[in-house]
């Protein structure tokens, strides 16, 4: 029905209005470009991959640094305004460097996905690997949320953010890649957010087919 809404309305808008896709990035500080200048962040390098592109996609930055599962879920529901047709989901690390539980945050993806099916919204979601300062079991259980649920909510589905950092190498370990990072070692340069970029790219133009339908 929210849908049906939207494209009723829409008969009212401008072309280029209607063709225009709205995407948002939920997520935490590497969504929200934390450290870098605004043009150097995640989401205003991407929206340039996409219009190099010739895509018509608007993103939102709905990225907050220091949010974890649960402060994405708190906030899901006004960040899914009638105009946004798709989102990225990538929300995690902080819960894995609190060492909160992972049962909490598969509940906490839970509910944003299930926020975004009952709005009809399409998802990407992306997934990470933990660490294994808690045990290999936290890890495996951590990781393990990702796959699971875009299998269960039958959405798009990205291992890791840092994807386009490793794929294709041998060691897949982040400390190989320093010179990507900032000094924290945590949050990508503006190079390394290019190549995060380029990995994400593809991605976004497929989320964006699946919501032209």
């Amino acid at each position: 029905m929210r849908k049906v809404m939207i494209g009723f309305l829409a008969c009212f808008a401008g072309t280029a209005q209607a063709d225009e896709v709205v995407i948002a990035a939920l997520g935490d500080s590497l969504t929200q470009g934390y450290g870098l200048p605004a043009e150097q962040g995640f989401v205003p390098q991407l929206q340039a991959w996409l219009d190099a592109n010739g895509a018509d996609v608007r993103l939102i930055n709905a990225g907050v640094s220091g949010d974890t599962t649960a402060g994405g879920l708190s906030r899901v529901d006004w960040t899914l305004t009638p105009d946004v047709d798709g989102m990225i989901v990538a929300l995690g690390g902080n819960d894995v460097l609190r060492g909160l539980p992972p049962e909490q945050a598969r509940q906490n993806l839970t509910g944003i996905l299930t926020a975004a099916q009952a709005a009809e919204v399409e998802v990407l979601l992306v997934g990470m690997q933990a660490p294994g300062n808690y045990g290999e079991d936290y890890k495996a259980d951590f990781e393990a949320i990702y796959p699971d649920l875009a299998k269960d909510f039958e959405t798009l589905y990205l291992e890791s953010f840092f994807a386009g950092l490793t794929e294709g190498e041998e060691n897949e370990d982040l400390s190989a890649y320093r010179a990507l990072f900032q000094g924290d070692g945590v949050h990508p340069n503006a190079e390394g957010v290019a190549m995060i970029v380029a990995r994400f790219g593809p991605e976004l133009l497929e989320l964006v087919n699946q919501i032209k339908g």
